[in-house]
């Protein structure tokens, strides 16, 4: 850029498609890339600023009609004759383009072809008509992982789309895929007579005849080591195609996922603190006792979920199971058992040495009260306890040295009990993984008669390092422990309930909101004794009209505690609780019940008292690390003798680990400067040094009106909306100077009314309204209102501002604003300026598409509504800052994307293939009129446990989603989940290693230490800490067919943070993962009054009925409303 002539074009749009010219320009070698306006003399080095984005024009010459995307729905890519070779001095050497073939192939310095990673290693030195034949042949595909599965020696696997899944079992290289041919414009898929197999067949493998043999990685069933490679004879039946893809069968999807392809270098190395507690084990099995059920299926037995420990009645609760092995315990110690076992509470117990028998049943009988609860009083119990197996510690420690990929979660999970089973003897309140002990840890109310608890959370994770436990502060809300009649009037914010006595409790809202935040939770009472009820229901009517029938006579339940308890009751007017049946309901008086203590709120908290949770949980980091060691200096929980005799030996100090800290990127902000400035910034996250440019903010002249619907008055909004014309035009963004209409004012109540006004007002004068500011009321509750209303039904992109920041006019909250108004308007806020000059490896050498995808679920305590699924996509390739976002409903916390891609029937054209992936596809195509040769797909919210069944799910959707799209048509993924809800904290060690709040630099990332031991994992802090102690995410690389270096990685999903639009720091996750986040959540305001919103307490179970949103207008889905 220095010293070159830069061209900006007024009212250019950065989002548009790059331009276009002729054929006989675009196979020129003088070709320029101009998207930004950059020119210079052809035939400049690569290194140098000036390098060429026609380089890959020349290699890739993709015309590349769109056919329709109306029409067809399809990439059709032309045939083309490379005039000239193009000359690059990339890092992968020499590449030109392969007429015959249409892929592009890698040459190195002496003119032959060579392997670069997409090619078979046997296909290195061969002629490309050699290599055509074996890619027909279906040799050398694109692999999915270096581990395969075991298959069945009877088992003939057939592919479901192109060789892909079949090839994925295979230890050879891939080659680039078949050639790709033009295509008729049809959204129809050729029917075909119906297959007795039914599996799909893409049509260039129906008339093939026999397929060569293929080489498989097999693995051993028992030790699950390697074998070498045998060659397998695999036969190919004869079927026909389906209109639909299918999913491949389960043997031939992913076993394993990404292994670790070597560390980290990049950055400067520093070393810091973990929450990991190394973990030493001795050389002895843990044995565990169950019993097992088994059914007869075919010529095979299969078990169906082992019963640990078998209990006569069943019972589900896991405080009563856990009484019962105490009673166990307590009566049979000395005499059967000899030793204290570890139980988990469900169906697993654990001893160190084995028991004196392989299956007893023990009786034991619970005295009046010995549960605690009404249900289980004076009832006999059988338990019984049979031998399973002896855990092998050898397994683990294997596992461990990565010469076992099966992990043992068996072994881990008996290992963990058994650190737990003192704390339970310790009589603190579980929950999951986290417990609260008496005298550790804080207590403190947090409004509306919630309490805040601080406790501990405690996990064994296998690590590089060997076991290591996971120590952490965790902190939870709970009911308080008072009188339920105090704890409704302070939920509800009522006055003494004293003087609310004589006042009856009449408000439907009221006693639907109270009825949702009782149900389920148990009170005590003490009239009669003491006794333990569990909440069913609040009654309809108050308790002074309450009757029941005793003996046979009507009676009042005012009378009956009158008569039977002396006790008058003084709040008659207000419902009472209910419990029991409902044939035979027991009533229960709001002031006669105490809450029992230890009970979780499970509802979501308000404004007020997440801001006081969060005063109380925010801390600095060495305040964290001090409360952390308060713990892990209990000798009593995780050091004690019932611990030690398991062989279990937890150290007392913390993990020291070897970080390194990324260097920040340098990114182009778009402000409105016509010559070369470099910025500097603090070191808190952000970039030390930003080139800024001339602005190319695509908000030029932006026609805009403002609405008032809070109290100011009309001099203040005028005022609000002169300081952020202004504020727009400091940066680069020349909105109009007055709006299309006078500023109006309107009451809350008439929010769609006006907003409807304001729509026809601009149709009638026919002009286009680009932003509509809107000053929202005092009042919380309508912003979900609004958006709805100006996305689904009127098509206008709003942007809603608090009234207290437009009384001030505070300068940063301004420019917070105008952020948000640009990438509203269809402008960029900031790009790296690596992805300008090609120097972000495996993103900018190729056309590349990033996905961002995450499910948010109705909140905690609803058992209705649906959960919501939002993917979003980069729309400019090379800047990858623009997104598009689609959503979808889906079934009751369903966790996999289910409309990823979809098959349905229409009328008119027969079988249609959509979903979001496609959709996202195609309008990458028509934004920059290349298609996406690489995917790089980020997702969030996957718990450990839901990583195979959504990558396999979410994978196949993804190919049967690009394979519709055109025939071979399946660039390669990185699959990537982010975590952000796990509990590794890092600590610096020295004062160079942390910012001004006590936190690790942004930039942080840890690949070695607590990594997992073999696959594709690392920890990266991206964010600077402004208060509490900073949380890293972990990013779990689940497949990974583009093969990128540990480093490559890394540096792309630090460099990502730094282009977040809403802000000028760097975030903690990627943008993508960020953006859907967003967009999940604004559909849940599009969900209110559209018939698709659920009462969450009104019923017995979930919905899986299949609720639709509603459309998005298009004028508002082509930004990133969501911001």
């Amino acid at each position: 850029m220095f010293g070159r002539e830069q061209r900006y074009e007024e009212g250019e749009s950065s989002s548009s498609s790059f331009e276009r010219r002729p054929q006989a320009a675009e196979t020129s070698a003088r070709r320029r890339y101009d998207r930004f306006g950059y020119q210079g003399a052809a035939g400049e080095s690569a290194s140098g600023i000036g390098r060429r984005y026609d380089q890959y024009q020349q290699r890739h010459p993709v015309d590349a009609s769109f056919a329709g995307a109306e029409g067809s729905g399809r990439f059709d890519l032309h045939e083309h004759q490379l005039q000239q070779e193009a000359s690059s001095s990339s890092r992968i050497g020499r590449r030109r383009y392969d007429p015959e073939s249409s892929t592009e192939a890698s040459y190195g310095r002496n003119g032959r072809r060579r392997y670069d990673g997409y090619d078979h290693p046997s296909l290195a030195e061969a002629s490309s008509s050699q290599g055509r034949r074996a890619r027909r042949s279906g040799v050398g595909q694109r692999a999915l992982g270096d581990h395969s599965p075991t298959l069945p020696s009877d088992f003939t696997p057939v592919d479901s789309i192109s060789h892909d899944l079949k090839q994925r079992l295979t230890l050879q290289r891939p080659v680039p895929p078949s050639p790709i041919r033009s295509l008729a414009s049809s959204y129809r898929t050729p029917t075909a007579a119906p297959s007795s197999s039914g599996v799909y067949i893409p049509p260039q493998r129906r008339n093939q005849t026999s397929r060569p043999p293929l080489t498989l990685l097999t693995r051993s069933i028992a030790s699950g080591n390697r074998r070498e490679s045998t060659e397998v004879e695999i036969h190919m039946p004869q079927v026909t195609a389906r209109t639909e893809p299918q999913m491949s069968p389960a043997s031939l999807q992913v076993a394993t996922f990404a292994s670790r392809p070597g560390y980290g270098t990049m950055g400067k190395k520093c070393r810091i603190t973990a929450n990991h507690f190394s973990v030493e084990l001795a050389d002895r099995n843990i044995h565990h006792y169950h019993s097992s059920s088994t059914k007869k299926t075919g010529k095979m037995f299969v078990e169906v979920h082992p019963r640990r420990v078998s209990i006569t009645p069943e019972v589900t609760s896991q405080v009563l199971s856990r009484r019962l092995m105490k009673e166990i315990v307590h009566l049979y110690g000395q005499s059967h058992l000899y030793q204290k076992p570890a139980y988990d509470g469900m169906q697993g117990v654990y001893t160190a040495g084995p028991l004196p028998f392989t299956s007893k049943e023990f009786m034991i009988k619970l005295e009046n009260g010995n549960d605690g609860t009404n249900e289980r009083r004076k009832k006999e119990f059988i338990v019984k306890i049979r031998f399973a197996t002896s855990a092998d510690i050898h397994k683990l420690r294997e596992f461990l040295l990565s010469r076992e990929s099966n992990v043992p979660h068996e072994i881990i999970h008996a290992l963990d009990v058994v650190l737990k089973h003192s704390l339970l003897n310790n009589r603190c309140t579980l929950l999951g993984k986290t417990f609260f002990l008496q005298g550790l840890g804080a207590r403190s109310e947090i409004g509306n008669g919630i309490q805040c608890w601080n406790g501990f959370y405690q996990s064994l994770r296998p690590t590089q390092m060997g076991l290591s436990l996971n120590i952490d502060v965790s902190s939870k809300s709970f009911y308080e422990p008072i009188p339920v009649i105090e704890f409704a009037a302070k939920f509800l914010n009522l006055e003494d309930p004293s003087m609310m006595a004589t006042r009856p409790l009449s408000n439907d809202d009221r006693l639907k909101v109270l009825k949702k935040v009782l149900k389920g939770i148990k009170v005590e009472v003490t009239h009669g004794g003491v006794r333990r009820y569990k909440i069913c229901d609040i009654t309809e009517q108050p308790t002074n009209q309450l009757r029941f029938t005793e003996d046979g006579q009507q009676k009042s339940v005012v009378q009956y505690f009158c008569e039977k308890y002396k006790i008058i009751l003084r709040h008659a007017s207000w419902p009472s609780l209910r419990s029991g049946k409902h044939s035979r309901p027991i009533y229960l008086p709001m002031e006669t019940c105490t809450i029992i203590a230890g009970q979780r709120y499970a509802m979501k908290l308000n404004e007020r008292q997440v801001a006081s949770m969060l005063r109380m949980t925010c801390q600095k980091p060495w305040r964290r690390q001090e409360i952390i060691h308060q713990f892990a200096d209990q000798d009593d929980f995780i050091r004690n003798d019932f611990v030690k005799e398991f062989g279990v030996n937890v150290s007392v100090d913390m993990t020291t680990i070897d970080a390194r800290v990324l260097p920040p990127p340098a990114f182009l902000t778009l402000y409105s400067l016509f010559w070369l400035l470099q910025l500097r910034y603090h070191d808190s996250g952000r970039a030390k040094t930003i080139r800024p440019q001339t602005g190319q903010w695509n908000a030029q002249h932006a026609c805009w009106m403002c609405v008032n619907f809070s109290k100011l008055k009309q001099e203040a909004v005028v005022n609000f909306c002169k300081h952020l014309v202004d504020t727009c035009g400091r940066k680069g963004m020349e909105f109009a100077r007055n709006p299309l209409f006078p500023i109006q004012s309107s009451p809350p109540e008439q929010i769609e009314v006006k907003l409807l006004d304001v729509y026809r007002q601009c149709r009638a004068e026919e002009k286009q309204l680009q932003m509509l500011i809107i000053i929202l009321p005092e009042v919380n509750a309508y912003y979900g209102k609004i958006k709805r209303i100006c996305e689904t039904e009127l098509g206008i992109v709003s942007q809603c501002c608090q009234p207290r920041h437009a009384r001030t006019c505070n300068r940063i909250y301004l420019e917070n604003i105008v952020l948000k108004i640009n990438v509203k308007a269809g402008g960029q806020n900031a790009i790296l300026e690596d992805t300008l000059y090609g120097r972000i490896p495996l993103l900018t050498d190729i056309p590349t598409i990033i996905f961002g995808a995450d499910v948010t679920h109705p909140q905690s305590g609803e058992d209705q509504g649906p959960s919501i699924a939002a993917v979003v996509a980069s729309m400019d390739w090379p800047t990858v800052v623009t997104y598009r976002g689609l959503l979808s409903a889906q079934p009751h916390r369903s966790e996999v994307i289910e409309d990823l891609f979809r098959v349905k029937e229409d009328p008119k054209r027969g079988i249609v293939h959509a979903g979001m992936i496609r959709e996202l596809l195609l309008a990458f195509k028509t934004s920059t009129g290349l298609k996406p040769l690489r995917i790089i797909f980020f997702r969030d919210g996957v718990s450990e446990g839901m990583f195979e069944m959504v990558v396999l799910k979410e994978l196949d959707a993804i190919r049967k989603a690009c394979s519709s799209l055109e025939e071979g048509y399946l660039p390669p993924v990185t699959f990537i989940v982010v975590q952000k809800r796990h509990n590794t904290r890092l600590f610096p060690t020295n004062e160079d290693h942390m910012d001004k709040s006590g936190n690790i630099l942004p930039g942080t990332v840890v690949d070695t230490g607590i990594c997992h031991p073999s696959e594709h994992d690392f920890y990266l802090c991206s964010h600077a800490g402004i208060q509490g102690t900073s949380r890293p995410a972990h990013y779990r690389v689940l497949l990974d067919e583009n093969k990128f270096s540990a480093d490559a990685l890394q540096m792309l999903a630090n460099d990502l943070c730094y282009t977040y639009a809403r802000c000028t720091r760097s975030v903690s996750i990627v943008p993508p993962v960020y953006y859907a986040h967003l967009a999940a959540f604004r559909a849940r305001f599009h969900l209110e009054r559209s018939g698709a919103q659920y009462d969450g307490g009104s019923s017995t179970g979930p919905d899986d009925r299949r609720v639709e949103l509603p459309e998005i207008d298009p004028a508002v889905k082509n930004v990133m409303f969501y911001c």
